[in-house]
């Protein structure tokens, strides 16, 4: 668009140009804005409240995502807290909540069943901060996986990662199927897996975070292993919603999945003290009655990819070890029936600024 301007005043051309940009600006501006206004009216959120689950003296992904204000206007509503992946998954299905997490092998198990679930942002996992360690005396006759048989590992719950890594270090350590059931599995409250094994009720438990950091502070006890020496840096478990819940509700699941994955990836690059005082506030402002001592143990998300983009490798793992197991077939399912990114904020090929 060109405007001339005829002026005998050099002076007034030049006051007269200026005008007119100005104008354009106010324009462009106005029907920017018209346009942001359109776009959002016409993709509302069809639900405004998402109910989940908690942890008792954590921080889940959603409640940071709230916190830094990647929801609004979408609120979320806790129902009570959780100490397990796949009890939290099993109240999606159920539909008591809308969001819960666990480990892909749960999560493959459930949708084995015929659970209508799908995996939508990875979000915890190990690496060097951030691990399950298997834990012995210091003074314990254990030193392979083989000396495991006959003997009692502590797990926080059955069917999940902690009972997966340890059937893989056994087999990756040439245990037979009928050597590895001679191993017994006990499920023991996290808090109280120290105590366990320093009591003998148990032979080999399994620690992280400020448990395990506080009872090698303690001594006497010596890590076996950890999930890390076998899979190295990876991301453990994932986020899953009801295929229902993202069919009907489709703006709704993007704007809680974007707003997750972002404060992921906030949390992936902040320096760890500013996500710890974050951390540490939340849960004070929250007044749930709640130890938030073990914050002042985070160190890391653990999450191996940006913002949670689940890939394939992560969890063909899994489906490869349900095979080897018996529990599904050979090609009974592909990584890519469990999960999708098309909600990631950080998704492939995402035309908006991903920052």
């Amino acid at each position: 668009m060109t405007f001339l301007f005829r002026s005998r005043n050099p002076a007034r051309a030049v006051s007269e140009t200026g005008a007119a940009r100005k104008a354009l600006y106010i324009l462009w501006a106005t029907l920017l804005t018209l346009g942001f206004s359109w776009q959002a009216q016409a993709e509302p959120l069809e639900k405004t409240e998402v109910r989940y689950q908690g942890w008792a003296g954590q921080v889940t992904f959603p409640e940071l995502a709230e916190d830094l204000g990647y929801l609004a206007p979408l609120k979320l509503k806790w129902v009570g807290n959780t100490i397990s992946g796949p009890q939290d998954i099993q109240t999606v299905v159920t539909g008591d909540v809308d969001i819960g997490g666990a480990f892909y092998g749960a999560i493959i198990k459930l949708i084995v069943a015929k659970a209508p679930i799908k995996a939508v942002v990875g979000y915890y996992g190990s690496d060097a901060d951030t691990y399950n360690g298997y834990y012995v005396k210091e003074d314990s006759p254990i030193k392979s996986a083989r000396d495991l048989i006959g003997k009692k590992v502590s797990v926080n719950t059955l069917g999940a990662h902690l009972e997966f890594v340890l059937r893989e270090y056994l087999a990756r350590n040439g245990l037979s199927a009928a050597e590895a059931k001679q191993v017994t599995l006990v499920a023991v409250p996290p808090v109280t897996g120290e105590q366990a094994l320093r009591q003998g009720q148990v032979d080999v438990t399994t620690l992280n975070g400020i448990l395990r950091d506080k009872a090698l502070e303690r001594g006497g006890i010596r890590k076996l292993f950890a999930d890390t020496d076998l899979f190295g840096n990876f991301t453990g478990g994932a986020y899953v919603l009801r295929d229902r819940f993202i069919k009907d509700n489709p703006n709704t699941s993007r704007k809680l999945i974007e707003g997750v994955s972002r404060a992921i990836a906030w949390a992936q690059t902040t320096p760890p003290e500013e996500v710890r005082a974050r951390f540490e506030r939340i849960i004070a402002e929250r007044k749930r009655n709640e130890d938030a001592s073990p914050i002042k143990y985070w160190k890391s998300t653990g999450v191996a990819t940006k913002g949670g983009l689940i890939g394939d490798p992560e969890v063909q793992v899994w489906i490869d070890w349900l095979v080897k197991d018996g529990l599904l077939k050979p090609d009974q399912l592909k990584a890519s029936d469990i999960y999708t990114n098309a909600l990631n904020y950080y998704r492939p090929n995402k035309t908006a600024d991903a920052e």
